[in-house]
Order: C-alpha cells, then structure tokens, then sequence
C-alpha cells in the first residue's frame, strides 16, 4: 500500500477549513495522479497559464496544456486558480516593444494586456474559479512603493487597476487576487498593504491577497511577523495564514499516525 493509500485524505480532513492545493504542470498530473486525487481539491498551473505560456506571440495563443490541467481538475473535481495573468517575468519581449524593438505606448500596452486578459479569463469562464490577476508588483526594499516593471514603466501605477478592472469584466463571477511573497516581512507587507488598501477604497474589484508563504525554519520570526500592528485587512490576512499552519502543525501527528 503506497504512502497516499495508507493515510487518510487531506483533501476530506480539512474539508470544512480549507482546500488542498498543488502546483502542477503535465508531467505530475500524470505522474503523481493518484496522490493528486486522493489528497489534492485545488489545482494551480505550475506555469502554463503564464503569459509566456500562452501567447508566445502576438495573437497566437496556446491553450493546449493548460487545458488538459483543467480538464484534469474538473474530472476529478478539483477548483482551478488562475496563475497569473500580469507578471514581471516570464511575459514575452514582443508584449512591450514594437516591430523595431523600441518600447510601445501606454495605449498600445494598455489594449494588449486587455486583449490577453480578455481572452484568458473569458476561455476559462466557469472552470476557474478565481485568479492571480497581478503578480508581485509591489518592490522588495527600499523606499519604492511599487517594483519597476516594464507594465509600470510604459502604463504607468494604475496598470494594476485597469488589471483588475479587465478580468472582472471577463469574467464577474471570478475571485480577484493580488498575489505576492515575503509578505511576512514587515515592510514588505505594509507595502502590500496599501496597494490593496488604496485598489479597495477606489472600488476596484479585488476578493482576497495570495500569499506565496516563502517561509524557512529559521524565517520569519515572530518577531517580524508582529513588528506592525495587525488590525483590520492586515488582522484578516494573518488570521487566516497562523489558524491554517496552527492547524496543520497541531493536526500532522495525528493524520500521519491514523
């Protein structure tokens, strides 16, 4: 009896607190399919929804992969999370520059991020229940608010919002996330805090924060993790991420031992 057998499925412990997710691409769905099923309700696409992914070039999309991940998930009835319709990296050169290679205008920018937004979300309408719509787009250190992409440097701050503003569009039934990593670290979190602060109270439509819980056992501490003080959005945010790793630590021996 393998290991997946022979232990109870997280998938239906954790039932009423949370969903089960894993990160996979068309190698483990097939490799580790019966882990994936016995334990896993949430799948996310390593890295095939990613722009680079799907429209290597301009107009030419490439749906096939990520579409045996969701036709896999919907089989055996998991949610889909959409990963990531605007990122720094791993988005194609032709996205911002011209047929000369000189950066394109903030119009020009502006249509072709709505037009693959528009086309992603709206294939996937139905099948995937929410999205990562921005990707670490707030600035690791220092004193800048927000990091110095090219989506930034051509559209300007509010390519975040019209972000938001497109998939919501697409699809309205879609959960919106802004998603980011070493938002355990203080500044890092304040900084995200606002962004998500200042989306919310111009009414963008944004549902939740993804936190990528790049997390060692050495860091953070707790120190850093209470160095600000939690209160609204910031409260509800680390809620939810202490009650989740409470559970699961208080809970592990347990599991492993039924």
């Amino acid at each position: 009896m393998s290991v997946s057998q022979s232990l109870p499925s997280l998938r239906e412990v954790f039932a009423n607190d949370f969903r089960i997710g894993a990160a996979v691409n068309p190698v483990t769905i097939e490799s580790q399919k019966q882990l994936l099923i016995s334990h896993v309700n949430s799948l996310t696409a390593e890295n095939h929804m990613k722009f680079e992914h799907l429209q290597p070039e301009e107009g030419r999309f490439t749906f096939d992969i990520a579409d045996r991940i969701v036709d896999f998930a919907r089989s055996h009835h998991m949610a889909v999370r959409g990963h990531t319709l605007v990122w720094h990296n791993q988005t194609p050169d032709w996205v911002f520059q011209d047929g000369q290679g000189h950066f394109i205008s903030r119009d020009v920018l502006l249509e072709r991020m709505k037009s693959h937004i528009s086309a992603v979300v709206r294939r996937y309408k139905g099948k995937v229940y929410c999205w990562d719509v921005v990707n670490e787009a707030v600035a690791d250190e220092g004193s800048e608010w927000l990091r110095s992409s090219k989506w930034r440097q051509i559209i300007g701050d509010d390519f975040i919002e019209q972000a938001f503003l497109c998939a919501h569009e697409a699809d309205p039934d879609a959960l919106l996330f802004y998603n980011d990593y070493n938002e355990c670290f203080p500044k890092k979190r304040e900084k995200i805090y606002t962004l998500v602060k200042s989306l919310r109270d111009k009414g963008i439509p944004i549902h939740g924060i993804g936190m990528q819980a790049h997390w060692s056992l050495t860091r953070p501490s707790l120190d850093e993790k209470f160095e600000q003080p939690l209160n609204g959005m910031r409260l509800s945010m680390w809620f939810f991420t202490l009650r989740s790793l409470m559970y699961l630590c208080l809970n592990f021996t347990t599991i492993a031992r039924t």
